[in-house]
């Protein structure tokens, strides 16, 4: 290993799975900070073109391609799995082997960490406070598991290829409340696989925690206790931002010693939320202080509560108040997350990532209500592709109600990611239009994607609301869909 610029980092990192938003980050990250990292992955990508423009080499046949004679370190992507041909091959080099997330631990190590966890919303609120403490003047290092073109611009950065899902921040936090302190590195917390156990955070924050990752927990105690455990990760002169309501605090913060504050729309909240769904108009009040407003650009009233997290942690990373609120005023969004992909014959497209069934009925819910399609003598159609059998035959019921606001539901193939061959014979795409048909709801099992693409064309008509779901390659269908005749 070698010291750069502060920290601890690898001198020739290899990165297996370097082409994802976050591992593509960490290589930038790690470039920076004094590092020559290379890496893997099985396809090419615009991600992958941007990283081997920037002079970061990347192989893309990992079955037979060796780890070069002069990497020091191996970083594994989630993806990876441990038979994976080059982790066996690192193995056998006796080179030091680690995953994304305690990688990622590492680079937190001498810096203020900041880390957003959470069953919902961490790549919103990552990505909503990476642009507002770049804006408000702090200068952060950011990565966020999606696409957010707006964050290497702001704060008057480069808005180059970089700005993907990442951006390099300084050594220092330059101004404000924390001034002088080392240099923020914002990244988002994730729960499967309990991989944020391995971050190392000065300020976190815990949204909403439910039931999920159900293939490796097995129960909501099991989750619960695990963001317990995360919590107990911020040391004693650190801060612990949790939801007031619906995270299980008196739980996951007991016993605690550090700074923790709660934020919910109870006026008991220590971050008081007031939220105006016909303007979008987002309030944040703490006590002894005037409140705060800005107006979202992105509907619901869950990115209200994402953008309130974000001020509220903006605020504890010592921001200015009026520079966090403008910021999130001016807040685009972010890929996947309910992007409007355009229009084709009066129907407008949106691609969402929601695959859990809390975020299909918020993102269903908060879309009807900003477009209102029923008004315009039009539906909310659906296509929604259930991400792993585990996660679906856990929560088959949960996801049966969580569609109430649609009008058609279109389900393909469930996409077939981790589980056993087992796991899936145990449920189908078919077993939830049987719940939905169940329930009134006007369901289909279609696939191919072509054919889901076929069925609209037909399906569709002027006045339409056409929402693609699915943290799986659903997102093509609403590509699909705008390719011919689209705006």
């Amino acid at each position: 290993m070698a010291t750069a610029r502060g920290a601890v980092v690898w001198s020739r990192p290899y990165l297996v799975g370097i082409g994802g938003c976050g591992m593509s980050g960490l290589a930038r990250m790690l470039a920076a900070r004094g590092a020559s990292p290379a890496g893997s992955d099985c396809t090419g990508s615009a991600l992958v073109e941007s990283l081997r423009s920037s002079g970061i080499a990347v192989d893309l046949d990992q079955e037979t391609a060796p780890i070069p004679e002069d990497a020091d370190a191996v970083i594994l992507s989630a993806a990876i799995r441990p038979d994976h041909p080059q982790a066996l091959c690192a193995q056998e080099r006796g080179l030091s082997v680690m995953t994304y997330p305690e990688a990622l631990g590492a680079c937190m190590l001498g810096r203020t960490g900041v880390a957003v966890a959470g069953t919902h919303g961490k790549s919103t609120t990552t990505a909503m406070l990476g642009v507002a403490l770049a804006d408000a003047g702090l200068d952060p290092s950011v990565i966020v598991g999606a696409t957010c073109t707006q964050l290497a611009g702001a704060g008057g950065g480069s808005a180059g290829a970089s700005g993907v899902g990442f951006r390099m921040g300084g050594e220092t936090i330059p101004e404000g409340e924390r001034s002088g302190e080392a240099g923020i590195v914002l990244a988002e917390a994730c729960e499967f696989n309990r991989s944020f156990h391995h971050l190392r955070p000065t300020i976190a924050s815990i949204g909403k925690v439910e039931a999920d990752h159900l293939d490796v927990y097995g129960s909501l105690d099991a989750v619960v206790e695990a963001f317990a455990g995360f919590a107990r990760l911020v040391p004693d002169n650190g801060t612990l931002l949790i939801a007031h309501e619906g995270a299980h605090r008196r739980v996951i913060a007991s016993g605690l010693a550090c700074d923790v504050q709660t934020i919910g729309f109870s006026p008991s909240a220590d971050w008081t939320i007031g939220y105006d769904p016909g303007t979008r108009e987002v309030y944040v009040a703490r006590a002894g202080e005037a409140s705060v407003g800005w107006v979202n650009q992105m509907a619901g009233e869950h990115n209200a509560i994402n953008a309130a997290t974000a001020y509220a942690l903006g605020r504890i990373c010592g921001a200015d108040a009026g520079r966090l609120a403008d910021a999130l005023g001016n807040f685009r969004g972010l890929d996947r997350r309910m992007q409007m992909l355009g229009t084709r014959d009066g129907v407008r497209v949106y691609d969402d990532y929601g695959h859990h069934p809390t975020e299909v009925e918020v993102t269903l819910r908060a879309l009807r209500q900003a477009e209102r399609p029923h008004e315009k003598g039009g539906r909310l159609i659906c296509v929604f592709q259930p991400h792993q059998h585990s996660r679906t035959r856990h929560l088959l019921e949960e996801f049966a109600t969580s569609f109430e606001q649609a009008d058609v539901v279109i389900v393909p193939h469930i996409y077939f990611v981790r589980d056993s061959e087992a796991e899936k014979q145990r449920v189908s795409a078919s077993d939830l239009v049987d719940r939905l048909r169940g329930r009134g709801v006007r369901a289909m099992h279609l696939y191919p994607f072509e054919a889901i693409v076929e069925q609209l064309e037909n399906l569709c008509r002027p006045g339409d609301l056409l929402v693609v779901m699915g943290a799986g390659p659903v997102w093509q269908v609403g590509r699909g869909y705008l390719k011919d005749g689209g705006s």
